[in-house]
């Protein structure tokens, strides 16, 4: 018998579990998937960027110790329409910690498994999936492939987009999908990045350029995420590393000097979702399983772990109140909590998507003159840093670098 359930051994899910090992409460993670497989080979080309909220939870928990190597600061981010001149910059100087931190998703995944081997009060059950499973007012009960039975008063999805579990609940999905496809890589370029993330936005999807920390062989890295139209993205994909560099040294205007891919590239469709609710009859979604947005913003994940760390905090309050994990009150908490946050976030990510979307010329001076009075405006753009950061609203303690 245990405290908890993970269902997803993924970014998000090895988070809570460390979360929840932290405090002490214990917790068993099934996943179908070899870590093993995911942590040799090549760089892939896949990176994230942690918001400085979710990088202090990373200390907090000790994650951050088991990095391969430090991620890059994100020192400032630089947003501009297209490569018109002006635009918005938002700027860390004086803030006390950079808006962010690049790392490449490998040693991320090294990071969280590293540290899930570590805890006293984490069972791994990696290569196994759910047979059955049974939540009901006693419990939940889950009976692996391997004939294995597991039980705990709650059960946590966070098993990504497709998640089977939140299906099976008959949990409602509002979704559709960009006509765009994101295209991730990595490349060197002969002038550094000096810390700094580009945001470019065109009409068919924003160019952005996320600075990663020098290679070994001491070239200039950064991590492009390129949204393009659906229609477009395959004849990319087709041209050689040579023909696609040319491409995107275009797209930023080679303000960076020449450029090289180092990685490859892969695409994925682009789409929203937000479920209904984000609870059911013992059960808790985090992550993707509950809230997927366009990579606009550069958020996705650090939603999850907004949901990690509060969902954690919740179940620390009631175990030391003696109450049943599963109960409907704390789940409820956990609700209200992160409900509002992620359909805001959601929302305001599906906004910028479309205004940005918009062609023609007066539609560019528009966004232009708005980003200039954002940019004169104190308030506002410090809630924008703030929501980059992923410091506002009501943070979980571990998001403000305070254990639970």
């Amino acid at each position: 018998m245990s405290d908890v359930i993970i269902s997803g051994g993924g970014l998000v899910g090895l988070a809570f579990a460390a979360a929840l090992d932290s405090a002490g409460l214990s917790c068993i993670v099934v996943d179908p998937a070899d870590p093993e497989a995911r942590l040799t080979g090549a760089f892939d080309g896949r990176t994230s960027a942690l918001s400085s909220s979710s990088k202090r939870m990373f200390d907090t928990l000790g994650i951050s110790a088991h990095f391969p190597e430090p991620g890059n600061p994100i020192a400032k981010i630089q947003v501009a329409d297209g490569l018109a001149p002006g635009g918005l910059v938002f700027d860390s100087e004086g803030e006390g910690e950079p808006l962010g931190w690049m790392h490449e998703n490998r040693h991320l995944r090294i990071a969280l498994l590293e540290r899930a081997k570590a805890g006293k009060n984490i069972d791994l059950r990696f290569g196994r999936k759910s047979a059955e499973t049974v939540r009901d007012e006693q419990g939940v009960r889950m009976t692996l492939d391997n004939g294995d039975t597991i039980a705990a008063p709650l059960m946590v999805a966070a098993e990504g987009r497709n998640s089977p579990t939140r299906d099976a609940a008959g949990i409602r999905v509002a979704r559709w999908k960009y006509d765009h496809a994101a295209i991730v890589s990595t490349l060197v370029h002969e002038q550094p990045h000096g810390d700094i993330a580009y945001e470019i936005f065109y009409p068919a999807g924003p160019f952005a350029l996320l600075p990663m920390t020098d290679g070994a062989d001491g070239r200039h890295r950064s991590a492009i995420v390129w949204s393009v139209s659906s229609a477009d993205a395959p004849g990319l994909l087709k041209l050689d590393d040579e023909g696609f560099a040319a491409e995107a040294e275009a797209a930023m205007g080679g303000f960076l000097g020449k450029i090289e891919m180092i990685a490859p590239r892969s695409s994925y469709p682009l789409g929203f979702h937000h479920t209904v609710r984000m609870t059911d009859t013992r059960l808790a979604m985090i992550g993707d399983a509950a809230h997927g947005i366009h990579p606009i913003a550069g958020q996705g994940v650090n939603l999850g772990y907004r949901d990690a760390a509060a969902l954690a905090e919740v179940l620390v309050d009631g175990a030391r109140l003696g109450l049943d994990l599963g109960d409907a009150a704390l789940l409820d908490r956990y609700e209200k909590w992160r409900s509002l946050d992620t359909l805001m976030v959601a929302m305001a990510t599906d906004s910028l998507t479309r205004l940005y979307g918009i062609p023609g010329k007066p539609a560019s001076a528009v966004r232009r003159f708005g980003m200039a009075l954002i940019d004169r405006i104190g308030p506002v753009k410090q809630r924008l840093m703030d929501e980059a950061r992923g410091t506002s609203g009501d943070l979980p303690l571990l998001l403000r670098g305070l254990p639970i």
